[in-house]
């Protein structure tokens, strides 16, 4: 005991996935955890007041014995993609201050978790049509690594369009915003023969090393779908969520009421980069896809949804790398048009029941990124008081009360006025 209580004294509170002392640091503690034996894990990821290095290092040992216990080979291919990633690629430097060095991260990540298992990891990266030249810079590192045979480097630009396959109905790169990419290389780690196609993001905020808390269920309970769950109490989440205004509580209304298929079976993250498709299921999954942007997460779940498949949530750390997010670039309410929307293409496409009224007041009244913006720092008084739980109800604000408060605030940005309820400052 008196061990553990010295490694939470010591262990620091902050993160920095720049900086490679930090991850040699994380990785020193969690062999110091494995070493103890037994441990409480749950109990102790509860208290939210250890340091955050301590609970990322919880985490990672769960997932190193579980890892251990996978004796069987199983070929896992982990994808994704790469748009504006120039930086975060790169070390970080006095000329490159958000450096992550990424990929060589990732593939030093992985290679922890694995080393002594039946892993047989493989890493897929594709170029979404990056403007900076993401892949260019991969393909330099790429030559550097002595695990080079296990990184394969795509380019979206290069498979698109195609006369058959996921990637028929897009027409080209420009076209994609995520998924297009996520889609070609799970499709190629499916032809090179994975077992398992895991997707994470570019950057360092999800540890690999993590890889093996979604294989247990896979392994030991044969669950065929594993998705990462950000908002478990158990899980590690430093995620920036000030940066939207209190309109957000609208936005999350409408993603409800439209996906309530989706909502109603207890997930709560639909968008985390930390899931886990069997290459049996997937392949149907792609085979027809309703999106190629960011929204495909919703489109994949709706998939398995319609066909009745079981699936798992699991807790996991994620440390938000927000400097270089793609959001902040494009801007945050161009992502949210596109996951609303998109939304809309996924459960419709997938013959999921939905509120269709409210997905026909999304299409009606969101026609850019810029109606979201006079919504983000308003809230409509039904929404004021409403628990987060019961976003969704459409008896707290139906669609058409929804229709009314954005052609509200349409008007008054229209006239230049500021009538807001006192909660919108």
């Amino acid at each position: 005991m008196q061990k553990l209580i010295n490694l939470i004294n010591r262990a620091k509170s902050r993160f920095d996935l720049t900086d490679p002392d930090s991850q040699k640091s994380l990785y020193a503690l969690t062999e110091k955890l494995l070493a103890l034996g037994d441990l409480d894990e749950k109990q102790l990821l509860r208290n939210n007041d250890y340091p955050l290095e301590f609970r990322i290092a919880l985490h990672l040992r769960r997932s190193r014995l579980y890892a251990l216990e996978i004796k069987r080979s199983v070929k896992v291919a982990v994808v994704f993609a790469m748009w504006g990633e120039h930086h975060r690629l790169r070390p970080k430097s006095g000329k490159n201050p958000n450096g992550e060095d990424t990929l060589r991260t990732k593939v030093d990540q992985l290679n922890w978790n694995a080393n002594g298992t039946g892993i047989d990891w493989h890493l897929y990266l594709v170029d979404d049509g990056c403007p900076y030249g993401s892949g260019k810079v991969a393909e330099s590192i790429i030559q550097t690594l002595e695990d080079s045979d296990r990184v394969r480097l795509m380019y979206l630009d290069q498979a698109a369009p195609a006369q058959a396959g996921p990637l028929r109905n897009l027409q080209s790169a420009d076209d994609s915003k995520k998924g297009g990419s996520i889609i070609l290389g799970a499709h190629q780690a499916i032809l090179d023969g994975a077992e398992v196609v895991i997707y994470t993001d570019a950057d360092n905020s999800v540890h690999l090393g993590q890889i093996g808390i979604l294989l247990w269920p896979y392994i030991k309970e044969n669950m065929k779908v594993v998705l990462g769950n950000r908002k478990d109490p158990l899980s590690v989440l430093v995620k920036q969520e000030s940066r939207w205004g209190i309109g957000i509580k609208l936005l999350r209304h409408m993603q409800r009421m439209v996906g309530a298929s989706i909502f109603s079976t207890g997930i709560k993250d639909s968008q985390a980069a930390f899931k886990l498709y069997s290459a049996s299921i997937l392949k149907h999954v792609i085979s027809d896809p309703a999106v190629f942007d960011f929204s495909f997460d919703s489109d994949w779940i709706a998939a398995i949804i319609h066909r009745k498949e079981p699936f798992s949530k699991v807790p996991f750390a994620f440390v938000d790398s927000f400097a270089e997010s793609a959001s902040i670039v494009q801007g945050p309410m161009t992502t949210w048009e596109t996951l609303l929307l998109g939304l809309v293409k996924a459960v419709r496409h997938r013959d999921l029941p939905h509120n269709e009224n409210m997905a026909r007041v999304l299409e009606e009244e969101i026609k850019s990124s810029a109606d979201l913006d006079i919504l983000i720092n308003h809230l409509p008084p039904q929404l004021e008081s409403v628990e987060d739980a019961l976003l969704g109800n459409e008896e707290i604000m139906s669609p058409e009360d929804v229709r009314e408060w954005i052609k509200l605030r349409k008007q008054e940005e229209k006239e230049g006025v500021s009538k807001t309820n006192p909660l919108s400052g």
